[in-house]
């Protein structure tokens, strides 16, 4: 049993969090409650595995989630692990862009609105399959690092939402590959993103990738690992050429490279 168990998570705000419990004999399943969904752990060599999110604007401090472990006699054990969320440092951003993208004509507030729902309804969907085996890779070759991931933005002056996703150098027309491997759920042009697509990874798990001058998939296609996906570019709100790469993991921005350093798998 893992009655001497004791868990204690810590993760910043807008990070990923890999949790993670030992196995034992009969252990047949473990769950864990987060953002209002029962997420498994997949089972790993000598332990559980789970990947979650802490969103950019959770409240920092200890929380707690609710953790059920399975066994093949029928037997239920559950607890309450706590979680500590240290407060992130995301300072303001301020930029020009073109000013149709700050104060919106009546015709591009629909159609913002309607992508604004259309996408929130893709983050809504709990896909109770895992697609990926490997560790997550970065979209563009060679970089290490991203921009401006959680900066609070002003645009011409006027403050908006955080930036939700690690901006990477890019020029156009650099080739964009696949994070890991999943579903495109969206391959289209936003009002704000430009050209974008989307990946369902499976168990809450998505990423984004925006601005591109040139999609090279469509809806329904399954990726790979490091599968071309388009062209790096500048469309939508930019103010040059580059890529947006974003990761939503159970309702929660997070910082993509936090995903990247965890290995996770």
């Amino acid at each position: 049993m893992l009655s001497l168990w004791v868990a204690v998570w810590v993760a910043g705000q807008g990070q990923a969090l890999e949790m993670s419990y030992p196995a034992e004999p009969d252990l047949t399943g473990v769950t864990v409650q987060w953002s209002g969904h029962e997420v498994p752990f997949l089972e790993r060599s000598d332990r559980w595995l789970a990947t979650v999110g802490v969103d950019l604007d959770s409240k920092p401090g200890e929380h707690a989630v609710t953790v059920t472990f399975r066994y093949a006699d029928g037997r239920t054990r559950v607890i309450r692990d706590p979680v500590t969320v240290n407060a992130g440092q995301y300072p303001t951003t301020e930029l020009q862009v073109e000013e149709r993208y700050v104060e919106l004509s009546p015709e591009d507030q629909a159609r913002a609105d309607r992508e604004g729902a259309e996408t929130s309804a893709i983050y809504d969907t709990f896909t109770a399959e895992r697609y990926w085996t490997e560790p997550f890779a970065v979209p563009v070759r060679g970089a290490k690092d991203g921009r401006n991931f959680g900066h609070r933005r002003v645009f011409n002056g006027q403050p908006r939402a955080p930036h939700s996703g690690a901006d990477l150098r890019a020029t156009t027309g650099t080739p964009i590959y696949a994070a890991n491997r999943g579903r495109v759920v969206l391959a289209k042009d936003l009002f704000f993103s430009g050209n974008a697509v989307f990946i369902d990874h499976g168990y809450g798990l998505y990423t984004t990738y925006l601005h591109l001058s040139k999609i090279d998939v469509a809806v329904g296609d399954v990726v790979e690992r490091g599968q071309q996906l388009g062209l790096a570019g500048a469309t939508g709100r930019v103010t040059g050429p580059h890529l947006h790469w974003g990761v939503r993991l159970l309702d929660a921005r997070v910082d993509p490279f936090s995903l990247v350093r965890l290995g996770a798998q």
